[in-house]
């Protein structure tokens, strides 16, 4: 059971460098750029790239350059968003930004792109890893990481939710409504959708 067509729901595109750009900066949730997240025939050399490499012994280095074909290295993805929200702060016009992952980081990294100013032509995004999402309910606004499933149970308030393709940006999640609230106890069997 899904509510497809939704006009909400994000597309992605592989990125490639936008011309009208100084300078390209992007953020990968992983150790490495994945080749599918590029257009054909751009290679990470045309960005800046940082990357999550989740462990403790990242190579120290000093302040780097930041330059197209830099790497920069984080232990951790919010070790990597401490680092990005200080820069955003100080960037100049002409920057873009990029974001490589799953939906949940992509959209934490537009927030923060957004908040120091960059508006939506300014930043490109792939989408991949795992199509988990992130829910949102709207009855007691909690909110739900790493739901694979079309009927989630709410962990706050306990109701029955369908999982909607409706996606909130300001939220960053899709929402989860309750699926029994005409007949209570009407609950259809939940499929794995978001593998």
């Amino acid at each position: 059971m899904s509510d497809q067509g939704i006009k909400s729901r994000p597309s992605y595109q592989p990125i490639a460098p936008d011309p009208a750009g100084r300078h390209h900066l992007m953020v990968v949730d992983g150790a490495e750029v994945p080749p599918e997240a590029l257009a054909e025939g751009v290679t990470p050399s045309a960005f800046e790239v940082w990357t999550v490499a989740r462990r403790s012994a990242v190579p120290g280095a000093p302040m780097m350059e930041e330059a197209a074909g830099a790497v920069r290295t984080f232990r951790s993805t919010p070790h990597l968003f401490s680092a990005l929200e200080e820069r955003l702060a100080r960037e100049t016009m002409g920057l873009r930004f990029y974001a490589v992952g799953p939906e949940p980081f992509l959209w934490d990294a537009y927030g923060m792109g957004e908040r120091a100013g960059l508006s939506r032509q300014e930043m490109g995004f792939a989408h991949v890893g795992p199509k988990a999402r992130r829910i949102f309910c709207v009855h007691c606004r909690e909110v739900m990481e790493k739901v694979t499933t079309s009927i989630v149970t709410c962990t706050g308030c306990g109701a029955a939710l369908f999982v909607r393709d409706h996606f909130s940006r300001r939220l960053a999640a899709f929402m989860g409504v309750q699926i029994d609230a005409e007949v209570p106890g009407e609950v259809p069997a939940a499929e794995e959708l978001y593998r």
